[in-house]
């Protein structure tokens, strides 16, 4: 096992170092000065040159490129012009509203998609699994932003059970914080609900054709127990992929979301930055979310191989 970690650690590394490189290159090769892009085209140019010093955009690229890296390693990600304070407070302030979002988004996702598509597996072509498959057809097909403005109807306006948007902070208290984030939580959760519940159900029918659930189901062994104890885990595999996919798309792609709900998370700090040419500050979250979703897959990795030991010798 400690060489299997070992090899993903390794790979981690080098895939983050490989798109530092990337995310520092594409702001290089951007067309223009950085400083008259932050700063706009009356800026005086004194205000120019010292903000070029600020950034230090008078060095070499390889000078500016290592203590870009070293700064990051050492929690120093720059400071954001727009917002006179430092990078990592900010990407800090706006990380304990997207991450709950995220993680609560997910396990609602998963919470509903694995036994939708147990169920569907189970009863493949009957009304109930061409009923779960339209449904979760349904909601691939409509965009999250469409159900957040549907939700916004019903549960704010209408019925008026919980805010129509914004955040009170968690020093309000837990249960205000999280009613704050009950319909962006759904809104971004049914939409990876419905795709999660197709690749359970394509996983789940392929393993339900194998020998060993013929055994199982022969010897008299209870239908729900062969489902849920031995289909389900060897199906895992594809499900854990989606899975790790989808929390990385729920905690890098919230931009739209967090406008809709005027959250002040992670995606609307890049929506703002990205409007204010605030390229530090892109630059910084942008580099956050990579590694969390180099993280993230290293997670999953070793999840396949608590499900699958084979794949610890194999790997």
């Amino acid at each position: 096992m400690i060489p299997f970690l070992a090899r993903r650690l390794l790979t981690g590394l080098a895939t983050l170092l490989l798109a530092s490189v990337v995310v520092f290159a594409v702001l290089e090769i951007l067309p223009g000065d950085p400083a008259l892009l932050m700063l706009g085209m009356n800026a005086s140019p004194e205000a120019l040159a010292t903000l070029r010093e600020q950034l230090g955009l008078n060095d070499p690229v390889m000078v500016r490129y290592v203590s870009w890296i070293l700064g990051l390693l050492t929690g120093d990600f720059g400071r954001s012009f727009t917002y006179s304070s430092p990078v990592i407070d900010l990407i800090a302030e706006r990380a304990v509203v997207s991450l709950p979002l995220a993680v609560i988004s997910l396990l609602l996702s998963t919470a509903i998609a694995i036994p939708v598509g147990i169920f569907a597996a189970a009863r493949r072509g009957k009304a109930a699994d061409t009923l779960s498959m339209g449904a979760a057809q349904v909601g691939v097909a409509v965009p999250n932003f469409w159900f957040a403005l549907i939700l916004v109807y019903i549960f704010a306006v209408w019925l008026q059970l919980v805010p129509a948007g914004g955040f009170p902070g968690w020093k309000a208290g837990l249960w205000p914080g999280l009613k704050a984030l009950i319909l962006p939580s759904v809104a971004l959760a049914l939409p990876q609900a419905a795709i999660l519940a197709r690749v359970t159900r394509s996983a789940m029918l392929e393993v339900l054709g194998e020998d060993y659930i013929r055994t199982a189901r022969a010897k008299g062994m209870p239908r729900r127990h062969v489902l849920w104890r031995h289909a389900l885990r060897n199906a895992m595999i594809p499900v854990l992929t989606i899975l790790g996919l989808q929390f990385a798309f729920l905690l890098a792609g919230t931009i739209i979301i967090e406008n809709v709900f005027y959250l002040p998370g992670l995606g609307r700090l890049v929506f703002q930055a990205i409007t204010q040419r605030d390229l530090i500050v892109v630059e910084g979250v942008v580099m956050l979310l990579v590694a969390s979703v180099i993280f993230v897959n290293i997670v999953v990795d070793i999840c396949y191989a608590l499900v699958d030991p084979r794949l610890r010798s194999n790997a």
